[in-house]
């Protein structure tokens, strides 16, 4: 059969497909705007529908069971409307492109062809007998992702299902019309990708459903490994693998799993942004996503500054003062490292004996309980007895002592300065109380007013006791630095002590200082393991410390983990100070999938790219044609503005629709900003930007991991700003964002960098 007859066939059946799609939606809508007005009934005619009866306890009882049970009764009708509302959203999607792939299988033992038809959701026929699309995540569609033409299998809980892929088709199809359509090989055919990938980038990622690699399938698929590692080289598809890995563990096991058991850790706010519709794309609700910082900047004092992760970069590339510099590099090395966790760790087994800060407990200036006394009582203890176990007999025996200090208190005359200060709620509430024990005697009432005025005065203190604010963590880690000793030290302890002391009293801890603060924090005062956390995504994985992969394990003891990231993209040098992306704390049985292929640049801006990463040489390129980078470079006396502007202006005429200068830092990011933005419309990204637009950015390069841009410029890649063999990877992350478009600004002494990738 011709081309044209064939894609005139399928065409026809998209159509039948899109009529069983407007079919299903209006049974829904009827069914949707019935349930809704019965919500609505519900709600108007709650409570007449309730059987209210106070008089008597089994009245009570009657009249709770009435409430829960039309509580639940309006619950389950919301859900019902809420599934049917998420329902039409897959629809609506499926009508616009119902499908994007096809294969013809013959199962043995047997000779029948099936027509496999797949798409981001399942669609069945009208009588829910046959599936007219079958979800990109069910087993059988792994046919599609891992096999061409020929001898195939794919695995089910029954067992290993074997046969023949006569047919491997692939369709572009929009606003239900198909646009392209080809019979391809092994892997997802060029032209789909070649489609897909010279498109201009978005302010958010996409879905690539119809495009998985058969290296990111395995991703995405695997089951079983405790520890998945990926490494993959830039724009290889590895965070794009990870999200569809996520929406298929929450098809594959929605019985027992949804997306509050899974967690992510991204890069940074902007990157959470930018991930954000994958999911809902896929008709999936959003995970939980933060970055390590809020993570432990949610369990550390708010009173304690802590600094980030990028404001350590910056700090690391900024600092002119060598000796300053020098010596925070080895608080960074150092505090990153398992050596220092051994340190801590014998530190705090020596608590159980003596050391820990406590603090008094005082009322209106006046010390109820020193913390003489409570340190007494606490060493007191069974010195076999876990500290937080301890801790947390310390805080009930202090809620009784001031149990006595409360009833004290009760005749004192600032009490009944407060009593005049009470709004009319309390008095109410006090005769009422006063009634309820028959009594007329207006003594009864003072003594029941003081009584409200002094649990309000002692229900602050009795919340910080439950929060063990009587023990001072930071105080008592501090004396790491000027009390203990150990032959664990390195012989720049002294200095690391001064700086670290110095911060201490500032209230103020430095990234490296953040995570083994929070681990010593758990140990003092109880750490609660994250049981119900099944799933942890962690991206840009290389940019994680030892101690920090130690302390995740810890809190995260029974969850399954998926780490990815790019050896070549360890951009913060100074805080890893072994293997960057496993180190030997984490499972020495582990998964580890290595993506080479790289999708997102094209095949001149991977040439040159790989020419200085790192581990270059297994980067492959994937043959999408386009310009080489160009480099620019700039005489003393042209004008860098004009130069820059010149380009931008150049790009734009090229149609690119997100331009990015990428610097260094933040320090050249604020200058070229300050440069730029009297002349043209520019926008720059900071720490605190969550989301960006299309149109022209300026932003550091550590900011700028795992986004894409159509076309990025590097302002200043000269030998003076790129000068240290560290900066190798920085260089590589910001060249390797580019999709289309690679303009790198330098004067006449070029980065090394540059000099490797022209020869």
């Amino acid at each position: 059969m011709s081309h044209d007859n064939e894609l005139q066939k399928e065409q026809k059946r998209v159509d039948d497909v899109v009529q069983e799609i407007n079919i299903k939606q209006e049974k829904l809508y009827g069914k949707s705007l019935h349930l809704k007005e019965s919500i609505v009934d519900l709600r108007k005619n709650f409570w007449e529908d309730v059987t209210v009866n106070l008089d008597e306890p089994d009245d009570v009882i009657e009249t709770q069971a009435s409430l829960k049970q039309q509580a639940e009764l309006l619950a389950e009708r919301e859900r019902s409307h809420g599934g049917i509302g998420k329902e039409l959203k897959i629809l609506n999607r499926l009508k616009d492109s119902p499908y994007f792939g096809r294969i013809d299988f013959i199962e043995e033992p047997g000779n029948q062809t099936e027509q496999i038809y797949i798409g981001i959701a399942s669609l069945m026929d009208r009588e829910d007998e046959e599936f007219l699309i079958y979800d990109w995540r069910a087993p059988i569609s792994s046919l599609y992702y891992d096999f061409s033409p020929g001898k195939a299998n794919y695995k089910t809980m029954d067992g290993t299902i074997t046969g023949e892929i006569s047919l491997k088709r692939q369709f572009i199809i929009r606003q239900s019309k198909i646009k392209g359509m080809f019979d391809t090989g092994v892997t997802i055919g060029d032209t789909l990708l070649q489609a897909a990938l010279g498109n201009n980038a978005n302010t958010t990622m996409k879905s690539i459903v119809a495009t998985i690699q058969k290296e990111q399938n395995k991703i995405i698929r695997n089951e079983h490994s405790k520890l998945l590692v990926v490494q993959g080289v830039a724009g290889s598809g590895k965070t794009s693998a990870v999200l569809q890995r996520i929406a298929y563990l929450l098809y594959r096991f929605r019985d027992s799993l949804n997306a509050e058991n899974l967690l992510l850790f991204s890069p940074n706010p902007l990157f959470s942004s930018y991930i954000a519709n994958v999911l809902p794309e896929l008709g999936e609700t959003n995970i939980s996503q933060t970055t390590f910082y809020d993570f432990l900047r949610d369990s550390i004092e708010k009173d304690i500054v802590i600094e980030s992760p990028f404001e350590q970069m910056e700090f690391s590339l900024t600092c002119n003062d060598k000796t300053t510099l020098g010596i925070r590099q080895l608080n960074m090395k150092f505090k990153s490292s398992l050596e220092y966790k051994s340190l801590l760790d014998k530190y705090i087994n020596s608590l159980s004996v003596k050391g820990i800060q406590f603090r008094n407990i005082t009322f209106r200036g006046q010390v109820f309980i020193s913390r003489e006394s409570i340190s007494e009582y606490f060493y007191s203890l069974d010195e076999n007895m876990s500290i937080p176990n301890k801790m947390e007999l310390v805080a009930k025996w202090l809620l009784k002592e001031l149990l006595v200090h409360q009833q004290k208190e009760k005749s004192k005359d600032w009490v009944m300065e407060q009593i005049e200060l009470l709004d009319k709620e309390a008095y109410l509430q006090a005769y009422y109380k006063n009634q309820r024990i028959d009594e007329e005697d207006s003594s009864l009432e003072e003594d029941i007013l003081r009584t409200i005025v002094v649990k309000k005065q002692f229900a602050s203190i009795k919340k910080q006791i439950k929060q063990y604010a009587f023990v001072n963590t930071l105080a008592t880690y501090r004396q790491v630095f000027s009390e203990w000793s150990s032959n664990l030290l390195p012989a720049e302890w002294p200095s690391i002590c001064k700086l670290t002391i110095q911060h201490i009293d500032n209230r103020f801890l430095t990234w490296e200082d953040a995570t083994p603060y929070r681990y010593f924090r758990g140990k003092i005062l109880g750490d609660e393991e994250k049981r119900s956390i099944r799933h942890l995504f962690i991206d840009e994985a290389q940019d994680y410390s030892a101690f920090q992969y130690s302390f995740i394990k810890e809190i995260f003891p029974y969850t399954r983990m998926t780490l990815l990231g790019d050896i070549n993209q360890a951009i913060y040098t100074f805080a890893t100070s072994e293997n960057p992306l496993i180190p030997d704390i984490m499972e020495e049985s582990h998964e580890r999938i290595v993506l080479t292929k790289s999708y997102r640049s094209t095949e001149q801006i991977v040439e040159f790219t790989k020419k200085f990463a790192p581990g270059g040489d297994i980067i492959e390129p994937f043959e999408r044609k386009g310009e080489p980078p160009r480099i620019v470079t700039l005489s003393n006396e042209m004008d860098n503005q004009v130069e820059l502007i010149n380009i931008i202006n150049h790009l734009k005429d090229q149609e690119f629709e997100t331009i990015s200068l990428i610097c260094k830092t933040l320090e050249e990011s604020n200058h070229i900003f300050s440069l730029l933005k009297d002349k043209i419309p520019i926008k720059q990204i900071k720490e605190d930007t969550y989301s960006f637009e299309k149109g022209i950015v300026v932003l550091p390069v550590y900011l700028a991991k795992g986004i894409e841009f159509d076309a990025v410029i590097i302002p200043d890649a000269s030998k003076e700003h790129y000068n240290q063999e560290s900066d190798r990877t920085l260089f590589y992350t910001a060249c390797t964002r580019a999709m289309h478009s690679l303009t790198i600004v330098t004067n006449e002494s070029p980065c090394t960098f540059i000099q490797e990738a022209l020869t």
